[in-house]
């Protein structure tokens, strides 16, 4: 995973609640996180109803986690064999209840980050309630892409041109046309990466409801979205403690599977470090940027974060001063040992404005400095080994 390309999923849940406030319609549900309580809710909406489990993660269909109930006893039932369950890794801990649509037709509707044309692609097809993948690769003329103009987002007469390639006509044509409109608006003011209804169902009655919903947001358009993550107490749900505080410190940092703890100044010479790290054997933890003209607090911030993860044995701390000052790092380095006694090896590699004076600081705490990344990082690989 490389940073920058860090994404938030949103449960089904809170997707129909985003899509609810911009008009689109979803099926009438609610959340359990018990049997009993699927029971309830049950008797509330009036069966026959939909159990679905409420994971980040695709195929939970195919996995058991989506059952037809008839009765609040088998809704109960239902919701006692799916809360527990795990599906791709990830336990379920809760459901959503939702009125078990009459269903005359499955469509799809997505919006997707089209890196090919450099904007946003609509796609829609007559095939939906399936994985959309297999039709592109099997059928792909079973699907129509429309890709939006950056800046204008999707006009009117294209919604409705997408409408009507998908058969419709009448009223039919003029509320399609309304729900693929107002689905990329809300798509899009939501920075999505991803946005689809699969399916998009067309009810017995001539209506369109968004059966199923799934949104990606970019993480990096979360500061537009903060009543987002006031309404949504699970956004970041996919986010590590330690990411979460970083985040909220202003900091890039995301947790890996190895124990090398690493913090420098710049996205470039981090993932350089990174990959020098495995070039010697070892196992970086994490990625973390504390990026240009980092204050002495910040370094020691980010110290702080990168060794509070348990897995990490040795530290690696790789500045090349630029608007970085290097005393700055020297002091933020030495608060950290203040704080919390810098118990880990750790291997500092110093090279840029003020070196002279952030090794002489460090020098006189009895911290030694390098010049070389290469040395540096076998010196990190060899103290996570347990090398002297």
């Amino acid at each position: 995973m490389r940073t920058g390309d860090r994404h938030v999923k949103i449960f089904e849940y809170e997707a129909k609640r985003i899509a609810s406030q911009h008009g689109l319609p979803v099926p009438s549900g609610y959340l359990a996180s018990s049997p009993q309580e699927a029971r309830e809710v049950a008797q509330k909406i009036a069966c026959p109803v939909v159990v679905k489990a409420q994971v980040l993660v695709a195929g939970r269909g195919k996995a058991g986690g989506i059952r037809v109930a008839d009765s609040p006893d088998e809704a109960e039932k239902a919701a006692s064999v799916i809360l527990g369950l795990k599906i791709e890794g990830e336990t379920v801990s809760k459901v959503l209840l939702e009125e078990k649509l009459d269903v005359a037709r499955e469509l799809y509707v997505g919006l997707v980050v089209d890196r090919s044309a450099r904007c946003y692609s609509v796609l829609t097809s007559q095939v939906g309630g399936v994985d959309i993948e297999e039709v592109a690769q099997q059928t792909p003329e079973k699907i129509i892409r429309r890709p939006m103009e950056p800046g204008k987002g999707l006009e009117g007469f294209q919604a409705r041109e997408l409408a009507q390639r998908l058969g419709y006509k009448g009223s039919q044509l003029v509320e399609l046309t309304a729900f693929i409109a107002k689905f990329c608006s809300m798509a899009t003011a939501y920075d999505s990466e991803l946005a689809e209804s699969n399916p998009l169902v067309e009810t017995k009655k001539g209506g369109f409801v968004a059966a199923d919903l799934r949104m990606i947001i970019d993480d990096n358009s979360l500061f537009r979205h903060k009543s987002l993550l006031e309404e949504t107490r699970d956004v970041i749900h996919d986010l590590s403690p330690l990411e979460i505080k970083a985040r909220e410190k202003g900091l890039a940092y995301v947790e890996l599977d190895g124990d090398v703890g690493i913090v420098g100044n710049g996205a470039g010479l981090v993932m350089a470090t990174l990959d020098m790290i495995q070039d010697y054997g070892g196992r970086p933890a994490n990625f973390c940027d504390v990026g240009g003209g980092a204050s002495a607090e910040r370094i020691a911030v980010a110290l702080e974060i990168v060794l509070s993860n348990q897995n990490v044995k040795a530290l690696f701390l790789n500045i090349m001063g630029g608007i970085t000052r290097c005393d700055e790092v020297a002091k933020g380095l030495l608060e950290v040992r203040k704080r919390m006694g810098l118990k880990k090896p750790t291997v500092i590699r110093l090279v840029g404005t003020n070196e002279e004076e952030g090794r002489r600081i460090l020098k006189e705490a009895g911290i030694p400095s390098l010049e070389t990344m290469e040395e540096a990082a076998a010196r990190a690989v060899e103290a996570a080994k347990g090398a002297t």
